[in-house]
């Protein structure tokens, strides 16, 4: 039970910060987001770890620019996804990430093991596509297609960083260390892209005011917020149980899109919804078994699901 409110809190903050992040992008370009968001993580983590006394040097450089890098552009696309589309299409769409590691599970494992295959799996996948195509249906009618790309191809980025920090976690490296080194490639990537020109022609950095501030702190914090609380709930709950609690975030993002924007939907993008919910579950639990035959996963860094 203590593991499940935790997981529950740490849904409910996600969802808060996708609806910051939707409200935040009226006034700052998604780079500029993205920079202070990994500003603040960078900030926070760097003064835990001192004060703990502990190290950022690492080993696995590599590794981590390549986490750093699919993880960036993961988030990057899903703050753009999040302001062009209803806060609970752009979260739903995010969470195919689970999916999308079981394709990759399910290629390995047809690679070598080339008799075996996992037809209910299969059958999983192809209905979360089915999901997806309800739940875009709206996007594409208004023209907000480009936002549905955006998003199903962060979800594919995210499940690779995903990955990655499951392969690091089990190289032994720490998870703090993970996050600071994503933290940091945020806040620099965000810098730059910031200082490219935007489709107006604009450089630079937006003017700041007391509401556009309070959103971007409110998305540093409730990031690191959720992040710890999953954290935690992984560690001293039940993989499987915790892992599938993670889908509440739907439920949580929709209640912010009602109450903020007005979103209401018809009943095939609802029932896409279910079917994508669904799919990942299913999906959630044939990841959970494969990696618990190799490694346990209560060492495994969740904070990729945010990606």
């Amino acid at each position: 039970m203590h593991a499940a409110l935790w997981m529950l809190f740490a849904s409910f903050g996600f969802a808060a910060m996708g609806a910051a992040v939707k409200l935040a992008s009226q006034l700052y370009s998604t780079s500029e987001i993205v920079m202070y968001r990994g500003l603040i993580g960078t900030i926070v983590l760097l003064l835990v770890v001192r004060h703990r006394g502990g190290t950022l040097r690492t080993p696995f450089v590599g590794a981590h620019l390549w986490r750093s890098l699919v993880g960036v552009a993961s988030l990057w696309m899903w703050f753009y996804a999040v302001s062009k589309l209803p806060l609970a299409t752009a979260v739903t769409l995010n969470y195919m990430s689970p999916i999308w590691m079981a394709v990759f599970l399910l290629c390995l494992g047809w690679w070598s093991r080339k008799n075996h295959v996992e037809w209910p799996l299969l059958v999983a996948i192809g209905m979360s596509f089915v999901g997806v195509t309800l739940v875009l249906q709206p996007a594409i009618a208004s023209q907000q297609w480009l936002g549905g790309l955006v998003a199903l191809v962060s979800s594919v980025l995210a499940a690779l960083a995903y990955l990655e920090v499951r392969r690091l976690g089990q190289m032994g490296e720490p998870e703090y260390r993970v996050v600071f080194y994503f933290s940091l490639a945020t806040a620099v990537v965000g810098l730059l892209g910031a200082l490219l020109p935007d489709s107006s022609g604009h450089i630079g950095f937006s003017a700041h005011g007391w509401y556009g501030a309070g959103l971007l702190l409110f998305i540093g914090v409730s990031a690191l917020c959720a992040q710890m609380a999953m954290t935690r709930a992984y560690r001293v709950g039940k993989v499987l149980v915790v892992a599938n609690l993670q889908y509440t975030g739907i439920v949580f993002s929709s209640i912010w899109g009602m109450l903020l924007w007005g979103d209401r939907f018809d009943w095939h993008v609802w029932l896409g919804m279910a079917i994508i919910l669904a799919s990942g579950l299913a999906a959630t639990f044939y990841n959970t078994r494969n990696t618990a035959r190799g490694a346990a996963v209560s060492k495994t860094d969740p904070i990729a699901s945010e990606l």
